[in-house]
């Protein structure tokens, strides 16, 4: 443990391992407390025209009615499309839109404001604020927080979505619920979710075009990525991914209010003491390596909370079950390494005990040992409550019977 970072642990016990795995960059703060709200016991059930718009017609080749048309006919598919005040509509060269018109109530969000006038979905209108291409007044503005008055005239650049880098490619993927609206996949581990440098194709992403046909969501402006949030490449489990925009938007809410059931399951070195508890340490990119994540002081990183508790005791180690009341990078890996029980196999945050060694040798376990086993979330679209369950897999089921022995 980084000097700075604070521990206190309920009934003033100790870990059994020693810290110092998670380094703690500046005044970071981590708390243990007993859990009282850790969940049900899922071990055993688990199977382990204005301006701007003149402007924008002399910049365009032509207005193209027939864009226009389009765009207002599939607005008009939508329940919540209010035409009276559908804004004018300029289609210019190479496929990009310019939607302008006018606030009409006072007291709204800016992005619900410009949702409602444009049609756009509230996640589209926020990803074109953040990149500059929207405008109140003449003046670029990229706050959605923002409450402009009735009647401030708007401008909204938006591009054509560019289509997905990535190509289809006909990987093996294990579906765990799929519909027209969505997809969970039981993600094995080793599996990059999606292509970047080092890893340009072979991803989950590449499998998602293939199986999927294309037909996943572009809210980020890109034509087919559908991915809504990420597990790391060496962890294993269940991932949701969105094939239509509502799904997309509609998910992306219940991980930003933290609606979504996310249970782990890890094995890490020693046994946990207390048995069960909870883990609050703000987390951030570490300034010291940038490829880490690190506990941060409050205010500066994004709150974290991990709920855990001890399945099984084993031989220099324990399999926990971790809860997430957030998401952020690494943080079951990080909390745990923090309180000095590391996930057996972490080449970042971890260190292997040292008579547990020559079993993972043995095991040719080289990874951290971690599974996303529970997933669950209310659908976007039929608000229906969806629970999916994966078990452990081959190597980590092999890990636990070599500690248990």
């Amino acid at each position: 443990m980084a000097v700075g970072v604070g521990v206190v642990i309920a009934q003033q016990a100790r870990p059994t391992c020693p810290r110092g795995a998670v380094r703690g960059d500046e005044c970071g703060g981590v708390y243990l407390e007993m859990g009282e709200r850790i969940g049900v016991n899922v071990g055993g059930g688990l199977r382990l025209p204005d301006r701007p718009i003149r402007a924008a017609q002399q910049q365009a080749a032509t207005f193209r009615r027939v864009g226009a048309r389009c765009f207002f006919d599939q607005c008009g598919q939508n329940a919540t499309c209010h035409a009276k005040l559908h804004p004018h509509v300029c289609s210019m060269d190479g496929g990009e839109r310019i939607i302008s018109g006018v606030i009409a109530d006072s007291g709204q969000r800016l992005d619900k404001a410009l949702a409602d006038a444009s049609g756009l979905s509230r996640e589209r209108v926020k990803a074109l604020l953040g990149e500059g291409l929207v405008a109140l007044g003449g003046v670029p503005v990229a706050q959605a927080s923002l409450k402009p008055a009735a009647g401030t005239s708007f401008r909204i650049t938006v591009p054509e979505a560019a289509p997905a880098e990535a190509l289809a490619q006909d990987i093996p993927l294990t579906i765990a619920h799929e519909d027209e609206h969505l997809i969970v996949v039981d993600k094995p581990a080793g599996l990059v979710v999606h292509p970047a440098a080092g890893n340009l194709d072979g991803t989950l992403v590449n499998a998602l075009l293939h199986h999927c046909r294309g037909q996943l969501s572009g809210i980020g402006g890109v034509a087919r990525p559908g991915i809504v949030h990420r597990i790391d490449k060496d962890t294993s489990g269940l991932l949701v991914v969105a094939k239509t925009d509502a799904a997309h938007e509609g998910l992306a809410k219940q991980f930003a209010d933290h609606s979504i059931e996310r249970a782990y399951l890890a094995v890490v070195g020693g046994l946990p003491n207390p048995l069960a508890g909870t883990v609050r340490g703000a987390i951030a990119r570490s300034s010291h390596d940038r490829k880490k994540m690190a506990l941060v002081a409050d205010g500066r990183g994004k709150h974290a909370v991990t709920h855990y508790r001890t399945l099984q005791a084993l031989d220099a180690a324990a399999l926990v079950e971790c809860r997430l009341e957030t998401g952020r990078t690494h943080q079951v890996r990080v909390h745990m390494s923090s309180i000095g029980h590391a996930l057996l196999g972490d080449p970042v945050y971890g260190r292997v005990p040292p008579r547990l060694r020559p079993i993972l040798t043995q095991l040719h376990f080289r990874r951290q040992a971690l599974h996303a086993a529970v997933l669950g979330f209310i659908h976007p679209v039929s608000g229906e409550a969806l629970r999916c369950e994966s078990a452990l897999p081959a190597d980590m089921r092999a890990l636990l019977v070599e500690l248990g022995n």
